[in-house]
Formats: C-alpha cells, sequence, structure tokens
C-alpha cells in the first residue's frame, strides 16, 4: 500500500494571499473584515490561513509590516532621504496625493483607516504607536532643519510635526471621500504655503 502523507503542500502563493488580505483590511478595517471575507478573498479556506498566518490579528500583524515596506514606505524614505526638512516633507505630501489615490487598491492610508471603529485594543494601540512613530520621525526632521537653520530657533518641532500629520490624515480620509489627486495636490500646496521662513544667515551682522 502506498504510504499515506502527512500534509499536503500549500496550493497558493503566500505573497499574493497576503496581498489579497491587505486589500481587503485596507477597505474595510480590521473589525469590519471577517474571517470569512479573508478566505473569499485570498481564495483560501479558514484552516489553510489558520495554518499559514496564525490567527486574523496575526495575519493583519503581518500585513501591516508588508504595507510598511510598499505601499507604506514613502514617508519613511522622504524623511530620510531628501536633503532638507522641508523637501522631505514637501515629499512626503506630494508622494501621499499620489499613493492615497493610485488606481489598484483601496484609496488613503491602511494604518489610518483599519483603526476605523476598532473595538480590539491590542490592534488599537499597535496602529496608534505606528502613526505616533511616523509623527516622532516628522518632528525628528524638523528638529534637524531647525539645528540646521532652516527654520527659526523658536519653531515649536512637535507642533509642526503635529500640524504636517493632521494634513497626511486628513488628505488620507479626504481621498477615502472622492478627492482627486489634484485636490490632494492642491492641499498640499497650502500645508507648505505655511512654512515658516528660516533666519536669514548672520542677521545680527553690521555691513
Amino acid at each position: 500500500m502506498a504510504t499515506k502523507q502527512r500534509g499536503r503542500p500549500r496550493s497558493f502563493d503566500r505573497e499574493t494571499a497576503l496581498e489579497k488580505a491587505m486589500r481587503a483590511f485596507w477597505e474595510n478595517g480590521y473589525e469590519g473584515t471577517s474571517v470569512s471575507e479573508l478566505t473569499r478573498e485570498m481564495g483560501i479556506g479558514a484552516p489553510s490561513l489558520y495554518a499559514a498566518f496564525g490567527d486574523k490579528r496575526s495575519l493583519f500583524e503581518e500585513v501591516v509590516r508588508v504595507y510598511g515596506t510598499t505601499h507604506g514606505a514613502g514617508p519613511g524614505r522622504a524623511l530620510a532621504e531628501e536633503s532638507t526638512a522641508r523637501g522631505a516633507v514637501e515629499r512626503l505630501l506630494r508622494e501621499a496625493a499620489d499613493e492615497f489615490t493610485a488606481p489598484g487598491h483601496p484609496h488613503g492610508c491602511l494604518v489610518i483607516h483599519a483603526a476605523t471603529n476598532c473595538t480590539t485594543p491590542e490592534v488599537e494601540q499597535s496602529l496608534r504607536d505606528q502613526r505616533g512613530a511616523g509623527l516622532a520621525a516628522i518632528e525628528d526632521r524638523l528638529r534637524q532643519g531647525v539645528a540646521a537653520g532652516e527654520l527659526p530657533k523658536n519653531t515649536d518641532a512637535a507642533a509642526f510635526a503635529r500640524f504636517v500629520g493632521a494634513v497626511f490624515q486628513g488628505m488620507s480620509q479626504q481621498s477615502r471621500d472622492g478627492a482627486t489627486r489634484a485636490d490632494l495636490e492642491a492641499i498640499a500646496d497650502h500645508a507648505m504655503a505655511a512654512w515658516p521662513a528660516g533666519e536669514p544667515a548672520r542677521a545680527d551682522a553690521r555691513g
């Protein structure tokens, strides 16, 4: 008699399944996405989902990690790669206008939208921590701008970072409500118009 196999190999591509799960959570939020909807979207059965990803919360945590290195990686790159704080913030907002309205995936930011009506404290806190880390990164870049003389010495970097974060989050929600890329670009224009003027070099010099 043939030896009975102990298990069957996975009949699905893990990365593809993760991308489909990401879209479901992105579109409907964490609480609004059921396990049955996940299995339907991913094209796998519940046993396969649990075997490959653990429970719904574990799957979501992996989805958020993948999102952070793909669709959600723009802000981190902008803050790290631009040579000035202004350039970094402007790139962050303009790339958000593009990403939030790009075809082929749900609009807005997954880390912002997935928290809507979330009643799972651990998930809500994790998403809050991620958003907080984003604000801290913006604040750190602004402080670098102050130290470099790009921004006035009395600039409240924490408050200005929250302003940028509020614009970013607002752009995310407005894209969900139908705002176009051009609409969001206009918001970015107005936000950048609020940028404080840098201090003139050697303003106390006598000519």
